[in-house]
């Protein structure tokens, strides 16, 4: 139900008692000239544009409702994104920390029980960064890019190509395709 103002309700009532007054003097005319009764049946009813006005504002705000609903949708898909792009990057060192112990470890001590565990709680990580989309960026043999690289060495190699990617010293990653950590890599020539 349309509420309205104080100020509308008045006007509303006021241009209705103007139109039954106008509706009696045309009725008295009416009787006796029918021309008159052309002219009045081309004139717009009072009533009428304060309807068309009122649904008129219906519309407007049911258009500014809908705008704010799909506003505040995009706004909140945003903040999750960034929430969960935020817990991914500080999940990333863990992840690297897990990679380094690993290399660290001889053959012989990864055949241990702890060396195991650790081994099925690094796979675990992996597989829940893969479901979120988390993905690591190829860097060792390819060429070098600025989007997906950060090169802090360059090294002069003539059997490797211009601009290849020799060495990786931090792993890169993306988050639905959008790159949240940039590779760390060593360039030849």
């Amino acid at each position: 139900m349309i509420r309205l103002k104080k100020k509308d309700a008045e006007t509303v009532e006021a241009q209705a008692d103007n139109a039954d007054a106008d509706n009696t003097a045309s009725d008295a005319e009416a009787a006796g000239d029918t021309d008159n009764d052309k002219s009045d049946n081309k004139k717009k009813d009072p009533r009428d544009a304060v309807i068309d006005e009122l649904q008129d504002r219906v519309k407007r705000q049911m258009a500014e409702f809908d705008n704010y609903r799909k506003r505040t949708d995009k706004e909140k898909s945003a903040m999750f994104e960034m929430g969960a792009s935020d817990v991914v990057k500080k999940l990333l060192p863990i992840v690297d920390n897990f990679e380094r112990g690993f290399k660290s470890v001889t053959e012989e001590e990864l055949q241990t029980p702890f060396a195991k565990g650790m081994d099925m709680v690094y796979k675990q990580t992996i597989k829940m960064l893969e479901d979120l989309q988390v993905k690591p960026i190829e860097a060792l043999g390819s060429e070098f890019n600025p989007d997906f690289h950060n090169a802090v060495m360059h090294v002069e190699d003539d059997s490797q190509g211009e601009n290849i990617i020799v060495e990786e010293f931090e792993k890169g990653y993306t988050y639905r395709d959008v790159v949240i950590r940039h590779s760390m890599v060593k360039v030849a020539n």
